[in-house]
Parts: structure tokens; sequence; C-alpha cells
């Protein structure tokens, strides 16, 4: 890069620098508009009421930690967390496993309709969730599934397969036929080719793809909003927060809803430092094949 560089005339390498000054600046603005809002969320869950309508940014006179407290059990938090980690887990693991092996049937075989199918699949990423939720709040209900986690789940894999077959498909075409059919030659069913060769070989797309739909699963709203409305018991955590959000304008307990807002970021702080290199090997991976 360093050598390319060197061999630009003098108005080139300037340009280039311009360029490189400009994007840094971009990226240092974005990563401001990203992280002060978080930090400020985080700090004013240590403050009283005074402190979070002074200085934005400034330290907490003190570390109160009965804000959290009170976000998870008088706010029930707990359960709200509770909840979501079994909806968005088994969400999640059904939206891999059968959008994983339709992504590799739509990639690597040939029959009839195979391109027809994929494109309906591809046609569910333009159609807005918002226009299906009368129809859907529907056939849940008919289905004996409304105001349940089970009926909430599988609205969820339904709303992340498009994404899911249309990045995994592209995955699987960059994977080498030769191992494929070296499987085959040995006595290898199609079954056990998919999930003890293909499904190890395409680990960082597979990574990459359900931290992502974890992301979109946890922060959903209008999908629970919709089917859960009834039971307070069993709503998830975005459901949990505007309900908190409502109540603390009423209570003036700002600290609660902010320690609540910190305790939904967190895990999913957590989930994205674990995995940020496999994710980034995955979609690197794609690319560069």
């Amino acid at each position: 890069m360093t050598a390319g560089r060197d061999r630009l005339p003098p108005q080139g390498r300037a340009r280039a620098g311009v360029l490189g000054g400009l994007s840094h600046l971009a990226l240092a603005v974005w990563t401001a508009l990203v992280v002060l809002p978080l930090l400020w969320t985080f700090l004013a869950s240590f403050k009283n009421n005074t402190e979070i309508f002074g200085e934005a940014l400034r330290l907490p006179g003190e570390l109160r930690l009965d804000s959290w407290g009170r976000a998870w059990s008088k706010a029930h938090i707990g359960q709200y967390m509770l909840n979501t980690v079994i909806v968005v887990s088994l969400s999640t693991a059904g939206t891999m496993l059968f959008g994983s092996m339709a992504a590799y049937v739509l990639a690597r075989y040939r029959f009839a309709g195979n391109r027809l199918v994929y494109y309906f699949f591809v046609a569910g990423m333009a159609f807005p969730v918002f226009l299906a939720l009368g129809p859907l709040f529907f056939v849940v209900n008919q289905l004996g599934l409304l105001n349940t986690h089970l009926g909430l789940v599988l609205v969820y894999i339904a709303y992340s397969l498009p994404f899911t077959i249309f990045f995994l498909a592209a995955f699987f075409r960059t994977l080498p036929d030769a191992v494929a059919e070296a499987a085959v030659i040995d006595g290898a069913s199609h079954t056990r080719t998919f999930f003890q060769i293909m499904v190890p070989m395409a680990r960082p797309g597979l990574v990459s793809i359900t931290v992502f739909n974890v992301l979109g699963q946890w922060n959903q709203y209008l999908l629970p909003l919709v089917l859960l409305a009834r039971d307070q018991d069993k709503w998830v955590l975005t459901q949990g927060i505007a309900n908190i959000s409502t109540l603390a304008g009423y209570e003036a307990d700002w600290p609660g809803l902010f320690a609540a807002l910190s305790m939904t970021i967190l895990p999913v702080l957590v989930v994205y430092v674990i995995f940020q290199r496999q994710i980034q090997s995955g979609l690197g991976s794609g690319a560069l094949k």
C-alpha cells in the first residue's frame, strides 16, 4: 500500500492524503455519535434526577446502585430479560437451522423452480413487516398462539429467514465443490455432508448471521407489541422498556429507566465483543470469495 502511494505523483498523494483525513474524520464523528449516547445512558443510571438534567457527561456525585435494583425488581426487568432470552434463543436456533438448510439446498443443488423459490425468499426482505401486522395477527390468533411465546418465536423465524437465506446462500456458493464431492464418494449422505462437512466450513458466515439475528430479534418491538399485548408476564424487554419509559414520566424515576436501558444494552455489547472477530471474518470471507 505504501509502495503504491509512493509511485503516485505529488498531486495524487495530496489527494489521497486529503481523502484519508476526511475518512478518518467521518469515522471519528460516527464513533462519537454512537459512543456518547451509550456513555450518557450508562452514567445516568447512577445519577439522581437533578444530576441527569445537569451536565450530560458529568460523573455522578456518588455511586448509586439503587436504581439498578428498582429496575430489576420493581420494573420487572429480570422477568422481561428472561422472557427475551428464551424467545430469542429459540427463534435464533430455528432461524439458523431452517435458514442454513434452505440456503444450502438453494445454493448447491439445481432443480426446477430453484431460482423462483430463492427470489420468493429474497422478496421477503423488501416487504415491510408493519404491512403484514393485520393479517399476521389474525393468523396467529386462529392458530391459538396469540399472547404466547411460541407464536412470537414462529413469527421471528419467518421474519428472519429471508435475510438469513440471502446471506448464507451467497456464502455456501463460495465453498469448494471438491470437498462435498469427496464426501459423497466416501458414502456420506446429503444430510451428513451438510452437518458434518459443509456447516463447519461455513462457520464464519453462520456466526456472523447468527449475531445479526440475535441483535435484530433482541431489539424487535413492533411484533411483540402486537402478538404479546395482553399478558404482561410474557412481555419481552422492548415492551418492558417502553412501559418503564411511560411510567418514568409520572413517577420521575429517570435513573431507573436508564438502569433498565443499560441492562438491555450490556448483553448485546458482550455478544458483539465476544464474536466481533468471527463477524469480521465471516463478512470478509464472503466478500473476498
